[in-house]
């Protein structure tokens, strides 16, 4: 139940900060901008599902983590780890390239990391894992 609390503080500070941010940040406005706060609010709302997904487990008395859904966890980690790699590479390969600071592209990177295990864990959810 503790992860399950911890994953609500980090969501709710993360809308807080957002919040925060558009209030008395300078904001601008701009395409950078409103992705990288729509990838937030993806991934605040994955947080969510998954803390809700506990929380139902442990009011029906259940488990919050069983095997499959470790096995999936696990599946979609390795694979958004082989993934990211990659991702990485491109971003070294393209920061000769952009006219971004170093803090905006490791922030896009980490920000890129996250949205690719989510891609990852939706794919291994769907198609399911294959006996290996």
């Amino acid at each position: 139940m503790k992860k399950t609390i911890i994953i609500f503080v980090i969501s709710a500070l993360l809308l807080a900060s957002i919040a925060l941010w558009a209030l008395k940040g300078k904001v601008a406005g701009n395409t950078r901008e409103l992705l990288m706060t729509g990838a937030v609010f993806i991934l605040v709302g994955f947080a969510l599902f998954l803390g809700l997904s506990r929380v139902g487990s442990h009011l029906r008395k259940e488990p919050s983590e069983d095997e499959m859904s470790r096995r999936v966890m696990t599946k979609a980690s390795s694979l958004a780890y082989y993934i990211s790699i990659y991702l990485w590479l491109f971003i070294m390969y393209m920061s000769d390239r952009i006219w971004l600071p170093a803090h905006s592209l490791i922030g896009a990177g980490i920000m890129g990391m996250a949205l690719v295990f989510l891609l990852c864990w939706l794919y291994v959810k769907v198609a399911g894992i294959r006996n290996e």
